[in-house]
């Protein structure tokens, strides 16, 4: 919703864009409304004017067009023609298998889509089905999808809210915005107005749809329903934000185009020399070039691609991250920039005290221990202060105190205040004894108004009371008159108490009072305004710790040239503390969603890129957030838990949902779903996709040579005049059967010491670099001149040319498996005891290829049908050491290269 003062004039009714602006009579009066309700005669109009409370339903794409879209790609369509091509050549088996690998590969991207498109679904089902509801001055329960604005809606802890809500009532009330803001502890509400600037996490007046009330009771007026929410907005942007395609389906789209460039090019060029030079019949060159088209064609590379995908996939789910998006496996390892939210994923989610100054300085509070670390120089903190702070937080709370089966106490409730029972509880106080001892005989729920929450309780000697105060520092200390010392009380520097707290602040710390005050005759709790005369015990210091093992992972990421970036709905400072700690950024104070939002698209794209921390986002300022580093040419992994995370999610290279805390609509708009919550598995998870390229890479760059030599034999062959060395149900067996075979060997390649010490890939850098590329013409060259020469040798012989055209093929095959050795590294090489030995399935594969080519050659039945013929120990022998020495020549190139590299 914007914020601003236009109105308009719906229904009877005057409409404000800017609800939490108005006082809440001013809100009521425009309406037509009042704190009994409406009459039941005001509920069809307006039901007729702005419809049911319900999320709207964004068209989708039939199942058959999703299916058919899965197709629009030319190297699909590529090997589509090659299983025409195939079928019409007659061998139907080997056009089988092709047509099976490109409806594999497209009933997989049908299902991953269908899935994505399930998130729209999952933020509808966030709306509560009922509601309670005041109208005709009664309570009712309704369907909540027949709320209208105008309607009184009574809020209890528990109640799901399905509309926004202009809050008139509050006492304690808090609720749970944490899907929609990000907040990590619920927020306290009030009824006053708040600034129009003002972020959806701060107005306080506000109740929205999608969360859910913790604590307290209150009401409030319906002033938005459906898709004119806050929600609704998000369920709107989602709908409309566009998936970004990953960069090695572009890389494989422009790969596919350029094959199909070369290889038409080259058929037709083929085609018309033999007919112009040599005199060939058309008949006969068409057959040349159908040929070379299935030579040239990689036929196995999309089962190669999928299946090094599919095994990363199951390597990811064994370190916890969910892949739903097939190809999202690869683009983490392009990933330059890490956007990531901060509770539950940089953080443990899980408030912790880590700070506690009372009257003789500040203490530190251990990690794993709580125990109180001394102040400064000074002796540790006085056991019965300390005794009387960890008493007042015990009684002082609404924190449940319970017995397990097995006898041992737990706690539940508000995360601040179960901290403080856990810290109590490490000072050795029995936390159910000294509830049962002293019970609570009246209370002051904590409420945004007076800022603080107190308690009375009968006193130990069990004369008179007293009464406990717990609540932020700038409402509690100026209703303090001394401090608890060692030796009683002593007199309160009131201003040097804050220049403290405001110090403990600045490390990010969530502050609160905690005070007592002995009262002989009671306390009036009716009145908070009378409460005064407090003895301060001191003030705590509570965080959401960062998570050690997310510190050692942010340092790793920067390392490989990886940015990180946090991305929060909590407040500036605290964001920013955290931020240090994790050594993301060294600002005092996080960039805001309020200042982002002021920002046009081009100082928000200098912000983004050189800032790191960023506070009370919005959901739509976080889309921007994504965009403005795409158009900087960054890939972007987005992480997030909640519904206003989802757009980002979307619009992002790689979405990264939270799988133990996050929404059904994160996790939805997600391509990987994180089953621990933690940052440490999203630098795991980049690892394994830096290693799932590669993996990729060096199965391309084995394929390509390959299909280029086919290629190349039977350009050179038509030129030259000569008969086919290969036929094309012989070119088949080796694209399909032994290529595919050996490159599969190399999607369990390890990975490359220096993975992680690169610099993330460019998206606009090629699938295969120059470096490579040339490596692959040599060697495709290499294979085409020990093959011809061998197919010359047995012809010049007199041998028959079924047994030449056997020697042939074996010859490839041979190339294939020596060049798999050297196609085991990129760039480092591997004549050495790693290079190998590393890969057990390497020699798995040549052993399953030898035993192929063995049946190839002697089995009469396969003697039929690939017209091959039995050769003696002779050509095997001459076979090998033609092909051999292409280690040499692959391990050659790669030291030339690293030579000249070191040169630079």
């Amino acid at each position: 919703m914007q914020a601003h003062q236009s109105q308009r004039q719906d229904a009877g009714i005057r409409r404000h864009e800017a609800w939490h602006t108005l006082d809440a009579e001013e809100v009521l009066e425009a309406l037509q409304t009042g704190r009994g309700g409406l009459d039941q005669a005001q509920i069809a109009p307006r039901l007729e004017r702005f419809g049911e409370n319900r999320q709207r339903r964004v068209a989708q794409r039939s199942g058959l067009r999703r299916l058919i879209s899965q197709f629009d790609n030319l190297l699909i369509q590529l090997l589509i023609v090659a299983a025409v091509i195939t079928a019409v050549l007659g061998h139907f088996l080997d056009a089988g298998v092709i047509a099976a690998v490109v409806l594999i590969n497209g009933v997989i991207g049908f299902i991953q889509e269908g899935r994505a498109e399930q998130a729209l679904a999952a933020i509808r089902g966030l709306l509560a089905p009922q509601a309670t509801v005041r109208r005709d001055n009664r309570r009712q329960t309704i369907d909540a999808s027949q709320l209208v604005p105008g309607d009184m809606v009574i809020l209890e802890p528990g109640s799901k809210i399905s509309a926004d809500i202009r809050l008139v009532t509050t006492r304690g009330l808090a609720i749970d915005e944490s899907a929609l803001t990000g907040e990590s502890v619920p927020a306290s509400k009030s009824v006053e107005p708040v600034s129009a600037e003002a972020s959806i996490g701060d107005r306080r007046c506000m109740a929205y749809a999608g969360t859910l009330v913790t604590r307290g009771e209150g009401a409030g007026v319906v002033v938005e329903t459906a898709d004119a929410t806050a929600l609704g907005e998000v369920t709107a942007m989602l709908s409309s934000v566009e998936s970004v395609t990953t960069p090695l389906l572009r890389d494989l789209a422009r790969l596919g185009k350029r094959l199909a460039a070369i290889i038409l090019g080259a058929g037709a060029f083929t085609a018309l020399a033999g007919i112009l030079v040599h005199g060939f019949s058309v008949v006969e060159m068409f057959l040349a070039a159908v040929a070379l088209i299935v030579a040239a064609i990689p036929e196995g590379l999309p089962a190669i691609v999928t299946i090094t995908l599919a095994l990363g996939v199951q390597r990811l789910a064994r370190r916890k991250a969910i892949v739903r998006r097939l190809p999202a496996v690869e683009t983490l390892g392009a990933v330059s920039v890490i956007c990531s939210d901060k509770t539950g994923t940089l953080t443990l989610n899980e408030m912790a005290v880590r700070a506690v100054l009372l009257g003789d300085g500040l203490h530190r509070v251990d990690d794993k221990t709580l125990a109180l670390e001394a102040a400064r120089a000074q002796e540790p903190a006085p056991a019965s202060v300390v005794d009387a702070l960890s008493r007042a937080v015990v009684l002082c709370s609404d924190a449940d105190v319970h017995a397990n089966s097995e006898g041992q106490v737990r706690v539940s409730g508000d995360p601040m205040e179960v901290a403080l029972l856990h810290f109590a509880k490490a000072q050795d106080v029995e936390l159910r004894a000294l509830r049962s001892a002293h019970p609570r005989v009246d209370g002051l729920p904590f409420d945004s108004t007076h800022r603080f929450m107190a308690t009375l309780h009968g006193t130990d000697d069990g004369e008179g009371q007293v009464l406990m105060v717990k609540g932020a520092p700038e409402a509690v200390v100026p209703r303090c008159k001394q401090v608890l010392g060692v030796d009683g009380t002593e007199p309160l520097d009131e201003a040097a108490w804050h220049r403290q707290a405001e110090a403990m602040a600045a490390d990010g710390l969530r502050l609160l009072a905690i005070a007592r005050q002995t009262a002989p005759g009671g306390v009036d709790l009716d009145d908070p305004s009378r409460i005064d005369g407090l003895t301060l015990i001191g003030l705590v210091g509570i965080i959401d710790p960062p998570r050690e093992e997310a510190i050692a992972a942010v340092k790793t990421c920067h390392e490989a040239g990886m940015r990180v970036k946090m991305i929060t709905g909590d407040h500036a400072v605290t964001a920013a503390a955290i931020g240090r700690q994790l050594g993301i950024g060294d600002d005092e104070r996080g960039i805001t969603g309020e200042a982002l939002e002021a920002m046009d698209d081009e100082a928000l794209s200098r912000c983004a890129a050189q800032h790191s921390v960023f506070a009370r986002v919005s959901p739509r300022v976080k889309l921007r957030l994504v965009q403005a580093l795409q158009s900087q040419g960054e890939v972007v992994a987005m992480t997030g838990d909640g519904v206003n995370d989802a757009p980002a999610l979307k619009r992002s290279d790689v979405g990264v949902a939270m799988g133990h805390g996050g929404t059904d609509a994160a996790r939805e708009a997600a391509e990987i779903v994180l089953a621990d919550d933690n940052f440490a598995t999203i630098e795991a998870a980049v690892h394994e996709g830096r290693v799932i390229y590669d993996n990729i890479v060096k199965s391309i760059a084995f394929l390509l040579p390959t299909n280029a030599a086919q290629a190349l034999l039977l350009v050179v062959a038509v030129l030259a005049g000569w008969m086919l060395p290969i036929t094309p149900a012989q070119i088949l067996w080796v694209n399909m059967i032994t290529a595919v075979t050996l490159a599969l060997s190399l999607a369990f390649e390890p990975p490359e010491d220096d993975v992680m010490a690169r610099a993330p890939r460019s998206p606009s850098a090629p699938l295969i670099p120059r470096v490579i590329l040339v490596r692959i013409l040599i060697v495709a060259v290499c294979m085409v001149a020990g093959t011809l020469a061998l197919f010359a040798r047995e012809l010049a012989d007199g041998r028959p040319l079924a047994e030449a055209r056997t020697l042939a093929v074996n010859t490839l095959v041979l190339f294939e498996i020596w060049f798999l050795f050297s196609s085991r590294r990129l760039h480092t090489g591997i004549l050495n005891t790693s290079g190998l030995t590393g890969n057990a399935r390497v020699w798995l594969a040549i052993a399953i290829i030898v035993a192929a080519q063995l049946v190839f050659t002697y089995l009469p039945p396969m003697q039929v049908i690939f017209e091959t013929q039995p050769l003696g120990p002779g050509a095997w022998l001459l076979a090998i050491v033609v092909s051999l020495p292409i280690i040499l020549v692959a391990e050659g190139h790669k030291w030339l290269m690293r030579r000249r590299s070191q040169a630079r």
